[in-house]
C-alpha cells in the first residue's frame, strides 16, 4: 500500500479510535500503570462548509467500517468558544491487520477519496483554522496526584 493512501485512510477514518468516553477513569491510583494518552483535533470551519466537511468525516467512517473499526468521535460547538468541531482520538495501540488495512485501501478507492497531496487540498477546503493536542488520560486527580507523590519520593531534594 502507498505510504500517502495509508496516510490518507488514517486522517479520514482515524483508524486508531476507541469508543469515545467509554473508557473509565481508575477509581484507585495506580502510579505504575501506564496512562492512556488521547489526541485532540478543532478545527473551525470555512464559511458555507460544515456539511462538507462532515459528509467528509462520514466518508471516512465507511472506509473506518469496512475495516471493522469505530467511527471517528466528533463533538460539536453549540455555545461559547470560537470552535466548530471536536475529534476525540483515544490512542489504543492497535492496529489494523492486513486485511482490515485492504479492505479499508479498497472502500477509499471505491468513494474515490483523494491520498496523499490531494487529500490535504481537498481537506483544507473545508477549514479555516485547525490544531490538535495529545493528552493523558482520562486520568482522576487522585491518580495524577499519586504519580506525582511517587515520583517525589524517588526524587528526593529535587525541585518540588
Amino acid at each position: 500500500m502507498k505510504k500517502n493512501t495509508l496516510l490518507a485512510i488514517v486522517a479520514y477514518a482515524g483508524f486508531l479510535l476507541a469508543p469515545a468516553m467509554t473508557a473509565p477513569v481508575v477509581a484507585a491510583p495506580d502510579a505504575d500503570r501506564e496512562w492512556p494518552t488521547a489526541w485532540f483535533e478543532i478545527f473551525k470551519m470555512a464559511p458555507g462548509r460544515h456539511e462538507a466537511f462532515m459528509r467528509e468525516v462520514a466518508k471516512g467512517d465507511e472506509v473506518s467500517k469496512a475495516g471493522g473499526q469505530p467511527p471517528i468521535q466528533l463533538f460539536i460547538h453549540q455555545n461559547g468558544a470560537d470552535w466548530d468541531v471536536l475529534m476525540f482520538k483515544p490512542v489504543t495501540g492497535v492496529k489494523p491487520t492486513p486485511e482490515q488495512k485492504a479492505a479499508m485501501e479498497a472502500k477509499s478507492k471505491e468513494l474515490n477519496m483523494p491520498s496523499g497531496p490531494a487529500y490535504f487540498v481537498n481537506f483544507r477546503k473545508n477549514i479555516i483554522a485547525h490544531t490538535d493536542t495529545e493528552t493523558l488520560g482520562p486520568v482522576s486527580a487522585e491518580e495524577w496526584l499519586a504519580r506525582l507523590d511517587k515520583w517525589r519520593k524517588e526524587h528526593p531534594g529535587a525541585e518540588q
